[in-house]
């Protein structure tokens, strides 16, 4: 074979590429010796060496291996450098490719899902000749795990199975089965000889019935992922700022590019408005957009209510909302992860107390060995989980944008945990939740502003939900309390469901108060639309019918007044509990307190 210097060992091509390739495979199959030959076939290795690696396997008496190539190469690489997993780089065709061998599964893992290292793509290689071995599966099941979607397979040694078409087409078939139903799809299975060099980096006279690729064409094939800015956009609001008159929006761009005059949606709000400017610091003509990685703020061109934490984005390509999602979770914490138990989670610039609902598959990080569930994940376990969030959150597929599809969990105030999310799953108020934002994408508003509205009353829209047994004094309690806000000025209403019931719900059967609850949800949007504080009493709705109507009226900020006989734990998602017998003039006090904590009144 005549080997071609790579000319760009020489010259510096106008434009390179990165790619992350990881190269994966049982101890035993070659892996080595396929980086090893690649790296000598491709001009890669420097002048020298490998005369001086042949040098010094005759004086130590052993048969010179393409594997001592690569491992030579990686000493010279690694001078002065620590790191976790074996990584070696080598240009070809203005493509910079950093190989990624994983030895320590623990550290890939870790660094992958954690985010310290990416691949962009896997080549798996598996031994014709020993054929598939359980570590080839595991191997196949961590990529499934780290979502990468880009793999090929080189089945090595064929010339130990004398090239042996029926050997490689059990092997492909067999494989291709196992990942199919990981839902990997390996774009190719190439027969090779890393020792003898056949189909490697030249197409191979000893296998005429193989018509696809070398393992460098395969490389070659692999997509480049698309740069952070070609994304959509992503903008995790860190913060909000009020300077002037001016409510300057501050965040770091994640992904995509944002632009004086988008249009910008907020997830999981659903509240829009339109880039009206980009701040800057210190410079003489502030820029008409900026792109990922770019700390700015905006303004918008009406004041709406988001919160720390929301994503914007282009209504065309907003993220996924959800409180339920799978994922898969490297557990570093001293003390197990375990199903049921309360974490908090951070993505991006959320945090958000969080449990696992269910640990489906653990694997060690050590061995890859997989184990049923226990129903929790020791440390430096990995596993495939489903999670709950408490409240809805916004988030990507991590195979989609890297940046809002990973995340931490803490415990206690340690980050003990990093997980990468799968695929989104349905919660049990999606229904509503995509109601609510496709009626916030298509809602014509008018004329003057709900900033003008808070601006002449004094106090942003919100709602009192009144909650309890009949008896316990909700009605008289919210009657005193809508008296006190209107002597003081507040545009406040007492809506009751009851009244909801009696008009626009008349068509409606007792049995569904799904659909009660949604029209007695848009009622009240539209009052806390026009800047109104509502208040409702009921006997209509439960406690439990209490999240749609949240979902419903979110981002508008909502109180929860329990009502009860004797004194107990304090409700979920309650923010106050009285007695029936309680001082209803001071129980008012303390919601109108309430109200003030929460931005109601201010």
């Amino acid at each position: 074979m005549t080997v071609t210097k790579n000319p760009t060992q020489t010259q510096e091509s106008d434009h390179k590429e990165n790619f992350q390739v990881v190269f994966v495979g049982h101890v035993d199959h070659g892996k080595s010796t396929l980086l090893g030959r690649i790296y000598a076939d491709t001009g890669s290795i420097p002048d020298g060496h490998v005369e001086k690696v042949k040098e010094i396997c005759d004086k130590q008496g052993k048969i010179f291996e393409y594997a001592f190539l690569f491992d030579a190469f990686i000493e010279e690489q690694e001078q002065g450098i620590t790191i976790d997993t074996a990584r070696t780089f080598f240009n070809w065709k203005n493509r910079e490719y950093i190989i990624i061998d994983a030895p320590g599964h623990k550290e890939f893992l870790k660094n992958m899902i954690s985010g310290a290292a990416r691949a962009d793509a896997a080549i798996l290689v598996i031994d014709a000749a020993e054929g598939i071995r359980q570590q080839s599966r595991q191997h196949g099941y961590m990529l499934s795990l780290l979502g990468i979607r880009q793999v090929a397979v080189v089945v090595n040694k064929m010339d130990l199975v004398k090239y042996d078409e029926k050997t490689f087409r059990h092997i492909e078939k067999e494989f291709a089965a196992y990942l199919k139903e990981l839902n990997v799809h390996a774009r190719q299975f190439i027969p090779a000889s890393a020792r003898e060099g056949d189909n490697v980096v030249e197409a191979s006279d000893n296998m005429p019935w193989y018509e696809g690729t070398t393992v460098l064409e395969a490389l070659e094939k692999f997509e480049i992922l698309p740069p952070p800015a070609n994304q959509p956009l992503r903008f995790p609001v860190q913060d909000i700022y009020k300077f002037d008159e001016r409510r300057i929006i501050a965040g770091r761009i994640a992904s995509g590019t944002l632009s004086i005059g988008d249009r910008l949606v907020f997830s999981p709000s659903n509240k829009t408005a339109v880039v009206r400017t980009i701040e800057t610091f210190n410079v003489s003509v502030p820029p008409q957009s900026v792109s990922a990685g770019w700390s700015t703020g905006v303004t918008l061109d009406e004041q709406i209510f988001i919160e720390r934490g929301e994503i914007a984005s282009l209504a065309d390509g907003a993220p996924d909302v959800s409180s339920l999602f799978r994922a898969n979770v490297f557990w570093m914490g001293m003390n197990p992860l375990k199903e049921g138990e309360s974490y908090y989670l951070r993505l991006a610039t959320r945090e958000m107390e969080m449990n696992v609902v269910t640990i489906h598959n653990t694997i060690d990080a050590e061995t890859l060995g997989t184990t049923s569930s226990t129903g929790e994940i020791p440390r430096y376990g990995v596993a495939e989980v489903t999670i709950r969030t408490k409240h809805p959150i916004a988030f990507d597929r991590y195979s989609d944008i890297e940046a809002t599809g990973r995340f931490v969990i803490v415990e206690g105030y340690d980050v003990s945990g990093g997980g990468i999310i799968m695929e989104p799953l349905e919660d049990e108020l999606r229904e509503f939740r995509e109601e609510a934002r496709l009626r916030e994408f298509l809602w014509r508003k008018g004329e003057v502003k709900l900033n003008e509205r808070i601006s002449r009353s004094g106090h942003n829209p919100g709602l009192i939900l009144f909650t309890g047994e009949q008896g316990t004094g909700k009605a008289r309690l919210g009657r005193i309390l809508e008296r006190r806000l209107f002597s003081s000025g507040k545009n406040v209403y007492l809506l009751d469901a009851k009244n909801i019931q009696l008009s626009l719900g008349r068509d409606l059967p007792e049995s569904d108060k799904m659909e009660l609850v949604r029209r007695f949800s848009e009622v009240t949007q539209i009052l806390l639309r026009s800047g109104q504080i509502v208040v409702s009493t009921t006997n209509t709705f439960a406690l439990a019918d209490h999240q749609p109507i949240r979902e419903l009226v979110h981002p508008h900020n909502v109180v929860t007044v329990h009502m009860s006989f004797e004194k107990g734990e304090l409700p979920e998602n309650t923010d106050l509990n009285f007695l029936e017998s309680d001082d209803l003039e001071e129980a008012a006090k303390q919601i109108v307190k309430s109200m003030e904590e929460k931005g109601i009144l201010f």
